[in-house]
């Protein structure tokens, strides 16, 4: 005589659920570090700087975080974009502008990709931005500033 299958797979089912529901915790856990590592990645801080005695900011970004130069993504014909540059919230330029500003007064170098810096500072910035802050940090402040005010067109 045959016995249904039902009852094995309800224990099953569950098993999998009760497994399942217990790496929950652990994998919010891992997801959580792995945006702190995102965040890591996306900045420079000074003692980096200063640990490996960076001439001025353009060389600190290619010695560690060289992806940050480099321009992906398509390519408009009619509105050209590439990694634009801002120092402590004030636009810069191009990239090639970071060789100008010496490492010993930086604070901060932080990378924001194409949709970030899109969202933040305009459809012109869709390469992305490399913000450099060369003010101290108050206690209690977040970095970056807040974005500035869209630009009327």
């Amino acid at each position: 005589m045959r016995r249904s299958a039902l009852p094995f797979a309800v224990v099953v089912l569950t098993l999998a659920c009760t497994v399942g529901c217990a790496a929950g915790p652990s994998a919010a856990t891992g997801a959580s570090g792995a945006t702190s590592a995102k965040t890591d990645l996306a900045m420079i801080t000074r003692e980096q700087i200063q640990e490996l005695r960076f001439a001025n900011a353009y060389d600190a970004v290619k010695g560690l975080r060289a992806t940050w130069l480099s321009t992906r993504g398509a390519e408009s014909f009619r509105y050209p974009t590439e990694v634009q540059v801002y120092v402590d919230g004030v636009h810069f330029g191009a990239v090639e502008t970071l060789q100008n500003i010496p490492s010993q007064g930086i604070q901060y170098i932080q990378h924001f990709n194409g949709l970030e810096a899109t969202s933040r500072w305009g459809i012109d910035h869709g390469r992305g931005v490399i913000f450099v802050s060369t003010r101290p940090q108050r206690p209690g402040a977040s970095a970056p500033p807040p974005a500035p005010p869209p630009s009327p067109r």
